[in-house]
Order: C-alpha cells, then sequence, then structure tokens
C-alpha cells in the first residue's frame, strides 16, 4: 500500500514539501485509535533481535539514521513503526535555517537522493526540551554538528555545547564531522583536529557518574589510509563505536537529471562504498569496535549484507523513504528467520 498509494502521491509533491506533510499526518495520525492498529503491525518484539552494544540494549538492529527526525519531532511515533532506536539531528547549538531552498532532490531512476540542506535545525535547547517528554522507552541517540558560522578552530566549543544539553535526554551520542554541506566541515575529519575533538568530548563525558557512549559518524569518500587513522583515532580516544557511512560526494552511475546537483547523495548507489568502508574497518581493526551500518538499505538483503561486511546495529534513511515502514519490518523478520 505505501508504495502503490502513499509513495505515489507523496513523490508528485517537492521533496521537502513532502518531508513536512508526512511528519504532520504522522502527529495528527498518532494521535488517534489507528495508533495501536499501527504498532501492532509494524513493532516486533523477539529475543533473536535484540542486541546489546556499549552498554545499552536495543529492542532490534533496525535504526532510524539521522537527518530524517532533525528537531526530534516524531521519535516516538518511529519507535512504534519498528524502529529499534531513532538517532534525531544533527543538532547545532543555535538555530539555523540551512542552505537556501531548493536543497533536496529525488533522483527516483536511481532510487537515491540529494541534499544540501546544511544542518537546518531548531537549535539544541529547543530539541532538549522535545526529548524530555519522551513517551516511550526508545533508544534515542544524539546526533551533534556545528554551526555554519563557528570557524573550525572554535568547532570543539559547540559539540561540547551540545553534549552538555543532550546529556539527559539522550542515549547516546554521534559526532559528525562527516556532512558534506557546512563548508570545510569534512576537514574535522583530518587526523589531528578529530582527535582533539573527541579527546575533549571524552574528557566531559568522563566528570559525568555515568558517561554516555560517543560514536562517530564518517565520509564514505575517505581512502583506505584515512580509514586506517579513524581505526587509530578511535583506539586511542576510546570512544564507543562508528557510523558508517554518511551521504557521499559521488556520483558514479547515476542516471537522473538530478545527478550534477551539489550535495550528499544517499540511497541505492550508495550501498556498495558503504559495505566496503563496513569492512574495511571491521577487518583492519579486528573488530576492536562496534560499527552501525548505514548506506543504501534498501531491502532485507542489503540489511544482512551490511551486517555480514561487520555491521553490528543498521540504519534506515532514503530506504525508509522508499520503501516505507514494511522494509523495517521485512528486515526484522528476515534476522529471525
Amino acid at each position: 500500500m505505501y508504495k502503490s498509494v502513499v509513495r505515489k502521491a507523496l513523490f508528485k509533491l517537492d521533496p521537502e514539501v513532502a518531508h513536512n506533510f508526512t511528519f504532520s499526518m504522522i502527529k495528527t495520525v498518532f494521535k488517534t485509535p489507528l495508533r495501536s492498529a499501527i504498532r501492532n503491525k509494524f513493532k516486533m518484539e523477539n529475543k533473536s533481535l535484540e542486541r546489546e552494544l556499549f552498554g545499552l540494549k536495543f529492542k532490534n538492529p533496525v535504526g532510524l539514521a539521522a537527518g530524517l527526525d532533525k528537531n526530534a519531532e516524531v521519535f516516538d511515533e518511529f519507535a512504534d513503526l519498528g524502529f529499534g532506536f531513532v538517532e534525531i539531528g544533527t543538532v547545532t547549538p543555535k538555530p539555523q535555517p540551512g542552505n537556501p531552498k531548493k536543497r533536496l532532490f529525488r533522483l527516483v531512476e536511481d532510487e537515491a537522493l540529494i541534499n544540501r540542506m546544511g544542518f537546518n535545525n531548531e537549535g539544541v535547547k529547543k530539541v532538549a526540551e522535545r526529548l524530555r517528554h519522551k513517551r516511550t522507552d526508545v533508544i534515542i541517540g544524539g546526533n551533534i554538528g556545528k554551526n555554519k558560522v563557528t570557524p573550525n578552530e572554535n568547532a570543539v566549543d559547540d559539540y561540547v555545547i551540545c553534549f552538555y544539553e543532550l546529556f539527559d535526554v539522550v542515549d547516546y551520542f554521534v559526532v559528525n564531522v562527516s556532512s558534506p554541506n557546512t563548508p570545510n566541515l569534512r576537514a574535522l575529519q583530518d587526523k589531528e583536529p578529530l582527535t582533539r575533538l573527541l579527546n575533549t568530548l571524552q574528557k566531559e563525558n568522563k566528570k559525568k557518574d555515568k558517561p554516555k557512549p560517543i560514536l562517530l559518524k564518517i565520509a564514505p569518500d575517505l581512502t583506505d589510509e584515512q580509514l586506517l587513522d579513524i581505526i587509530d583515532i578511535v583506539k586511542k580516544t576510546k570512544i564507543a563505536g562508528v557510523i558508517a557511512t554518511n551521504t557521499t560526494i559521488s556520483r558514479e552511475g547515476l542516471n537522473s537529471v538530478h545527478k550534477k546537483e551539489t550535495g550528499g547523495m544517499s540511497g541505492k548507489p550508495l550501498a556498495e562504498r558503504s559495505t566496503e568502508v563496513i569492512r574495511f574497518l571491521s577487518e583492519n581493526s579486528g573488530k576492536a569496535f562496534p560499527i552501525i551500518g548505514v548506506g543504501g538499505i534498501q531491502s532485507a538483503k542489503d540489511a544482512i549484507e551490511k551486517m555480514e561486511a561487520g555491521a553490528d546495529l543498521i540504519q534506515l534513511f532514503t530506504g525508509f523513504i522508499y520503501e516505507g515502514p514494511e522494509l523495517v519490518k521485512q528486515i526484522n523478520e528476515a534476522l529471525i528467520k
């Protein structure tokens, strides 16, 4: 029904208009008795689906990637759609509108998206306030970044502000230095600034009675040498793990008229490279840390490939937009089998 009716209608709208309309509809529908029926249809509980990683117990290994529920508006509703965890953000200390529109493009022929949103969000304080009203027990990840106007030499301060504002309302943190849509942000992936950033956050984390897991989200466009640096950094800073991968600046093999748009590309064309990165990190680190796999998961088969490559958990974004909530259920059913 999703692909034949709902998606067909949504795909007639501008992508960002469709996103806002969908969120509005979700909020409305989930206030009605239909919520119970939806939960019964999509939410699955089975011992074989449970995963325990970095001190957290996940009811199932299928999560929602950051970027969809940036402002923590419908995280409880996504839990009812079957997700085992939801990552909100990327959030920044101050609200920011992001890049000028039009900034989101569907590449239907390629089952992909290109976005240059630019960390548009309502600011960390408003997001934290919404998370304080959480109604479900879904695990929440807080994806944090820097404001566009903050120079890289002061970026650490932005991440620390977000860390403290979100500490009491999220279960784990994700340091996002890999979005291609904030000028010079990816330079923070270089060994020296990244080590300094992660060490600073870990220092603040250790001041807490119960420190929270901190993960790093990396780009798929890193070289093997850079990936070896990432492994070294993770081991030295003792962060909890890595999310592989963010969107790509590559346009290899695309057919859509939108293929020349600037921004990060996600979806099916990213699947192979994302899996390569996961396998490289897993094999070259000796499985030294957990990996959350994301990028191009459009089917249960894609999810299993990520896990066989070394991912402990997986996340959906573009696949969820193209396939709908049935995809979450299909992956969990396949994992039970």
